[in-house]
């Protein structure tokens, strides 16, 4: 009989390097904390079921944010309370694969409370670990919905009451009163015992996605010392007496006996005419055929389109955006505004391509549109070498001080203004660039603007806008 090896899962990274790759082989939890208990009884399942290579680890904003780290898996890091949404989406569109919601209590049962019950209610196919510790563990340990009576937090310093917060919420009970999942327990990982258990209960949930039965939750009672401002030891003992009997580790459903008389979600792949009828902007018919040489020949296009709210900066990268669609090439599109819309900042990152699209950022784009002063001031020194700027001249007074990249100054704002309609400079914009770059004909910008346009009685002005900024590129930069 062979010797036991006693070594990491093969589901965990063999080294696990926080950012910059400074500090290895160490855990980002305190002592005494659970998550680190926890990610060895999912990583042991994941490699004991073999599913490792199929499995999508999501963790949403809190320590559970960390699991990155240390899952060799497909990982998922989304904003707070959003796991389950993007879980259903996941699995939805991939329905071999093994998803996984590893979340807080902060996380799951406060901003994401909503996104849980109706995930649980649909009874999506996936897997859901709930970590409670009864505190906001990394943000300073703040009253969370799970916070016991009387338990004292930076939030609570005088304890929480029920008059003033209301009773814990009992996440494990609300979900087991639902029809559709499958399997519900909570457990805890305050001694071995405990841990044993918890073990049997990551993997009986992890069994029913592999066995397509249905939605599994698992609550785990876990320890935050540092939170709850006590010792790794007394914070285990604190568990037994005080959590434990408000919430009671127990199975409340366990359907994992039932024939499953529904199959699971089947893939579904759409063309891209189909993509384009549901979101609306369908070619009319009339529309040209996708042209390989055009495609083959393309050069990559990654736009940073920034000014003031209210500018159409995003409406002009969503527009611009469509037409390269409908023209056959890769695209995307993804904006970033401040607080205020109309007159706070705002800029969105375009990308044309021939080819597929890794990320939709352009850190170093090779245009840049500067419709105000101060996005010139922030982007101008990101654009690549032999970049294009084109500078809303109307309203930025200063230039451009590299030498080693092109800059149109064209006055957007003003011959938007002479049309009758300012809010269109925008559409001067999307003319004059692809006068000047020739990459698109500006013929088909025109013929997307009708189907891109929201508002139809300003089609007319809009197009008159496109057409009046590849005039002054042809009266001002070309020979």
């Amino acid at each position: 009989m062979k010797d036991p090896i006693l070594k990491k899962p093969v589901s965990f990274y063999d080294k696990f390097e926080r950012k910059g790759g400074t500090q290895l082989e160490t855990t980002h939890y305190c002592p005494g904390c659970g998550h680190g208990i926890l990610h060895k009884l999912i990583a042991e399942a994941l490699a004991d079921f073999d599913i490792a290579d199929r499995t999508i680890l999501i963790s949403p904003v809190g320590c559970s944010v960390f699991a990155y780290y240390y899952f060799d898996v497909g990982n998922v890091q989304v904003a707070h309370g959003r796991a389950p949404a993007v879980a259903t989406g996941l699995k939805r569109s991939n329905p071999n694969s093994i998803v996984i919601s590893y979340q807080g209590d902060g996380d799951l049962a406060a901003i994401g409370g909503d996104e849980i019950i109706h995930a649980a209610n649909r009874g999506e196919y996936i897997t859901v670990f709930f970590v409670n510790n009864a505190i906001y563990g990394m943000t300073g340990g703040q009253m969370a919905p799970t916070t016991l009576v009387g338990q004292k937090t930076t939030t609570s310093p005088h304890g929480r009451t029920i008059k003033n917060e209301g009773y814990p919420i009992r996440m494990a009970e609300i979900i087991g009163t639902l029809n559709a999942p499958v399997f519900v327990q909570r457990v805890s990982l305050h001694d071995f015992k405990h841990i044993n258990r918890a073990r049997k209960a990551v993997r009986k949930a992890l069994q029913m996605q592999i066995e397509n039965k249905g939605f599994s939750f698992v609550e785990v009672l876990s320890a935050c010392p540092t939170g709850w401002k006590t010792t790794p030891v007394t914070a285990q003992k604190w568990i037994q007496e005080n959590m434990i009997p408000y919430f009671p580790v127990e199975t409340f459903k366990d359907n994992s006996g039932m024939v499953n008389s529904e199959p699971p979600p089947v893939e579904q792949t759409l063309a891209d005419e189909e993509v384009l009828d549901i979101l609306g902007l369908a070619e009319p018919e009339s529309a040209k055929k996708v042209d390989a040489a055009f495609i083959t020949n393309f050069p990559r296009q990654e736009l940073k389109i920034a000014g003031f709210g209210g500018q159409g900066v995003l409406s002009a990268g969503v527009i611009l955006a469509t037409c390269g669609m409908n023209q056959g090439l890769h695209v995307s599109w993804i904006p970033s505004y401040g607080p205020e819309m109309r007159g706070g900042t705002a800029n969105c990152s375009v990308i044309l391509s021939k080819d597929r699209i890794g990320s939709p950022l352009t850190p170093n784009p090779n245009v840049l549109v500067a419709m105000n002063g101060p996005s010139l001031d922030a982007f101008e020194k990101d654009v690549q070498p032999e970049g294009l700027i084109i500078i809303n001249s109307s309203i930025v007074k200063h230039q451009v001080t590299r030498t080693d990249v092109q800059a149109l100054y064209i006055p957007l704002t003003q011959i938007a203004a002479d049309l009758g309609l300012v809010a269109a400079a925008n559409m001067v914009l999307l003319g004059a660039y692809l006068e000047y770059k020739k990459i698109i004909n500006v013929e088909d910008l025109i013929k997307t603007v009708p189907i891109a346009l929201k508002k139809k009685h300003l089609i007319d002005v809009n197009i008159k806008a496109v057409e009046a900024g590849v005039k002054y590129i042809q009266e001002n930069y070309q020979n």
